[in-house]
């Protein structure tokens, strides 16, 4: 196998926006795992206090997650997200004003191998989400069990992750007076397990209730092919390809307690053609061929 070296004047913009992409991988694939090695590490260490005042402040703190989690805008500002934002670029297009004296829950496609475009879009502040639509805060929505992971459940907390569980969307969707936007990546695991160049297949025709999604997504680690930091040829790295996020109309529901599988399957197939108009609509803006369309499985 031949190896495409990078060369050696990138600019140095470049190699800025790699790093910022590479930590984003580590975050992704080891952090949790180094988190929990670490707090277990320091209590045989004369550092041992660290850890006894963590879990007592983990203790205290524990449903903070499901109560929409804490979130630092100034770490949502840092430059760093600016650099992973300029890698791709991530792009996130506007198509219609959203009330924010609703709540919103956001369907995101496809899922990805790393979710890159819903953690630039919506846990950032880089692509203007905010400006596009003021009064409104999103959170993005995560495997209930990173949160059981020391010290890193603080981390992804303070970027407005929350747990991928009924009780923490359900408390954001419930407070009165609005603002809130919930984000789901519908697929999951599975459709990471599909992801591949020129596909435009999303897992989404049998699921009918996005709130259930924790049962089935899992943890997945797929085989893919990719990029490495000084060459081309293969490693952990995401290709240099554009991200764009279209932002579609919402879709008004009525609350309803116990809806019966009629008034699901009927929303459901709603949200499946206001789905594919929007792919319709925009594909021919970002090099999709005419006779491509979206396919559910």
């Amino acid at each position: 196998m031949k190896i495409e070296f990078a060369p050696a004047d990138v600019p140095l913009t470049r190699r800025l926006q790699t790093a910022a992409v590479l930590q984003w991988v580590f975050s992704f694939l080891a952090l949790a795992q180094c988190c929990i090695v670490l707090f277990f590490v320091l209590l045989f260490t004369r550092f041992w206090l660290v850890s006894v005042l963590y879990a007592v402040w983990w203790f205290v703190d524990w449903d903070t997650p499901s109560h929409g989690g804490r979130r630092i805008n100034f770490l949502c500002n840092l430059s760093i997200w600016r650099y992973m934002r300029d890698y791709f670029p991530v792009q996130l297009v506007k198509t219609a004003d959203l009330d924010p004296q609703k709540n919103y829950v956001f369907g995101f496609h496809p899922h990805g191998i790393l979710v890159a475009g819903a953690f630039i879009n919506f846990c950032t502040q880089t692509t203007g989400f905010r400006k596009l639509y003021p009064g409104l805060s999103t959170y993005l929505l995560m495997l209930p069990l990173w949160f059981r992971a020391p010290f890193f459940r603080d981390y992804i907390m303070f970027a407005g992750l929350i747990p991928s569980d009924k009780e923490s969307a359900s408390y954001l969707l419930r407070k009165p007076g609005g603002g809130n936007v919930v984000v789901i990546a519908v697929g999951g695991a599975p459709e990471a397990l599909d992801a591949r160049p020129g596909a435009y297949t999303l897992l989404l025709a049998n699921k009918k209730g996005f709130e259930r999604l924790q049962r089935i997504m899992g943890i997945s680690l797929p085989l893919f092919h990719a990029r490495g930091v000084f060459q081309y040829s293969f490693g952990l790295m995401p290709f240099r390809k554009p991200i764009h996020t279209v932002v579609g109309k919402p879709i008004m529901v009525e609350k309803n307690e116990k809806p019966s599988d009629e008034e699901l399957n009927e929303l459901h197939e709603r949200y499946m053609d206001e789905l594919s108009k929007l792919f319709e609509e925009h594909k021919s803006k970002y090099g999709v061929p005419e006779d491509r369309h979206l396919s559910f499985v």
